[in-house]
């Protein structure tokens, strides 16, 4: 299998850029622990992988390597922060890479290319070697055309295997599916639900108002952790930034240790709240992003831009279990990549691969190859 990785993941001898000119010339000593677990399995890493300056942004186009391009519309982001992560499955280049997720970063581009992601249970795939984001929400994320493939991948990144688990309910949130969302993701993803339904499984209606909030807790941790790791560099030298990613992390100067605290207090009080969810249902759906594949000229605004395309990708960055995201159509407009999101609880990765699998054995979604692999 060969195996693209993400350019803030270690392969010994070969440069780590975090897609930053801070890093140039900054060869990593040794291999990552989930490069040494693949290469271990058999596995032939091939590539690092253009992503957002320092795994910062949703839409892949700040990074000193120049921006990436959607396969299936070049005129459209590929999601990010682990753009090329997606683009090189999407587009054949690789059989499977590997990305990080802090707040959507697997499955927004999974989704905006057509392919499988998973976001695994925190703290169940180590982060040795890779240079963080966050380590209140950081973790290593394989990506591939098909849950099968996630899921071998999965068993050799994590030192605890995925076991098959039932799943007979699953819950669906009604203001996720109506609540400001594109028709056309909103259509696709309905129908997502009609053949889950159809597959034997009890769709059921949740309420998941604990999420209004989790947006905002997840930013202020999360941009607190970019601004104190990147202090020295914001002082000393802003103009090497790329101008989305300083300004994303220049936020992050102005939260405060209460505010931190309230975060924090925030997140146990959302993970609590999951708990209580997952006692009457084996797993949540929901879409990847409320929006269709926005272009690459869609405006300035880039922390505007963040918010609208994560956000129902945040609230399951708080939980501490697996979330995978899977394509379940094309938009009807746009002809883009729709992805949905099912969540368990902590370590039940293999009740997301059993009903992925069965998804994608009456679907074909994840098979479709985009046109454009000869452009990027």
């Amino acid at each position: 299998m060969s195996i693209g990785v993400k350019d803030n993941i270690d392969v010994a001898g070969v440069e780590t850029t975090c897609a930053s000119e801070f890093f140039e010339h900054n060869v990593a000593d040794a291999d990552a622990e989930v490069v040494t677990r693949l290469r271990d399995a058999g596995g032939s890493v091939v590539a690092k992988l253009n992503m957002a300056e320092f795994a910062v942004g949703v839409t892949s186009q700040n990074s000193a390597a120049g921006p990436s391009y959607n396969p299936w519309n070049t005129a459209r982001v590929p999601g990010g922060s682990s753009g090329g992560s997606g683009i090189a499955v999407a587009a054949g280049l690789v059989d499977a890479s590997l990305g990080t997720d802090t707040g959507g970063s697997v499955r927004l581009p999974a989704a905006a290319c057509g392919i499988t992601g998973l976001r695994p249970s925190w703290g169940s795939i180590s982060n040795d070697g890779v240079f963080p984001v966050s380590e209140q929400f950081d973790t290593v994320g394989p990506m591939a055309r098909s849950v099968a493939e996630v899921k071998a991948l999965f068993d050799v990144l994590s030192p605890i295997p995925s076991e098959p688990s039932a799943v007979t309910r699953i819950g669906v949130p009604s203001v996720f599916l109506t609540a400001d969302v594109d028709p056309g993701v909103a259509q696709t993803v309905a129908a997502a639900v009609r053949t889950f339904a159809e597959l034997g499984y009890e769709i059921v209606p949740v309420e998941l108002g604990h999420a209004a909030d989790a947006q905002d807790i997840v930013y202020t941790i999360v941009y607190s952790d970019l601004a104190r790791r990147h202090r020295h560099r914001l002082v000393t030298d802003p103009s090497r930034f790329q101008p989305a990613t300083y300004e994303r992390i220049a936020l992050g100067l102005s939260i405060s240790e209460s505010d931190r605290d309230r975060a924090f207090a925030g997140r146990d009080r959302f993970r609590q709240a999951m708990t209580a969810t997952f006692e009457s249902v084996d797993a949540v759906l929901t879409q990847a992003m409320p929006v269709d594949v926005p272009p690459r000229d869609g405006g300035d605004d880039v922390v505007a831009l963040s918010r609208r395309m994560g956000q129902f990708t945040y609230p399951w960055s708080l939980h501490d279990g697996p979330t995978l995201a899977l394509p379940v159509g094309f938009h009807p407009s746009s002809g883009m990549p729709v992805g949905a999101q099912l969540t368990a609880a902590a370590h039940r990765e293999g009740a997301l691969f059993g009903v992925g699998e069965r998804y994608q054995s009456v679907t074909d979604w994840h098979r479709a190859t985009p046109p454009h692999t000869s452009d990027l």
